[in-house]
């Protein structure tokens, strides 16, 4: 007998720019939605692997990232387990810096990774996706398979420059499926006692009252001690100013995303 389908949704933590909280808001966002008993997947697809040493898991997947693309229907055998209930991961792997390639390969490249995705959403309330940043194939088939690009973004010149760049293509009809993909932005490594940051978190605020979240993630200890501890900030540190700016972080999504219909 069939699963009943799930109203799953799939939430992508994507910068243009590297090194602006993306894999930390993957990591604490997805224990959030885990530990409130939706059934959750995180998938690393950073080379680089950071999602997956934190929740401890070797960076491997048996035959890579082609494999997973070209043989989707046994993507559920690569889901590792995590420490924490209700929260899987499928793993990095190396090999994930020929993406690229190996979509390049596929008749319609850009809906591949929502194709590789379809067969999980029976097992799973949300589906997160940890990026690399990049403008690619893999980018324009992350914003097709999801229904929220969630887009950290430090409140300075340069960030904000990348996270407005985004929002020039969202405008053009170029991220997402027909325009189904919501842009949610929210401001991380965010420190309130400089005058720049408070500047650029008025103006963007002013600009995308619609895409801009109210929540935000300030540069704190205790987000840096995450590869020590190797575990999400609300696990080690519950009552911090990070754990408590995530899980309002959260809650704001949350509320965004049960807005709008899920992706099919």
């Amino acid at each position: 007998m069939s699963k009943a389908k799930r109203d799953t949704r799939v939430i992508a933590t994507y910068n243009i720019k590297g090194g602006v909280g993306k894999t930390s808001a993957a990591v604490n966002l997805a224990y959030l939605a885990a530990k409130a008993g939706h059934p959750t997947l995180l998938w690393d697809l950073d080379p680089q692997a950071a999602s997956t040493f934190l929740f401890r898991v070797r960076p491997k997947v048996e035959g890579g990232g082609r494999g997973l693309l070209r043989k989707r229907s046994r993507t559920a055998q690569h889901i590792k387990a995590t420490d924490h209930e209700n929260l899987e991961l499928l793993p990095a792997d190396f090999s994930y810096r020929h993406l690229d390639l190996a979509l390049d390969q596929f008749k319609k490249p850009a809906g591949r990774l929502r194709k590789v995705l379809a067969p999980l959403r029976a097992d799973y309330d949300y589906i997160f996706l940890d990026c690399p940043p990049s403008i690619s194939l893999v980018s324009e088939a992350v914003f097709e398979a999801s229904d929220a690009l969630l887009v950290p973004v430090i409140p300075a010149t340069l960030s904000s420059r990348a996270y407005e760049q985004l929002e020039e293509l969202s405008r053009s009809g170029k991220v997402g499926r027909r325009g189904r993909t919501s842009i949610l932005a929210f401001f991380s490594m965010a420190n309130v006692s400089k005058q720049l940051h408070l500047q650029v978190m008025e103006r963007l605020r002013k600009i995308d009252q619609l895409t801009v979240l109210g929540a935000a993630i300030p540069t704190a200890d205790e987000v840096e001690m995450m590869g020590e501890e190797r575990n999400p900030v609300p696990v080690f540190a519950p009552d911090g100013t990070a754990a408590v700016a995530y899980a309002a972080l959260w809650a704001e999504i949350e509320q965004r995303l049960h807005s709008a219909p899920a992706g099919s």
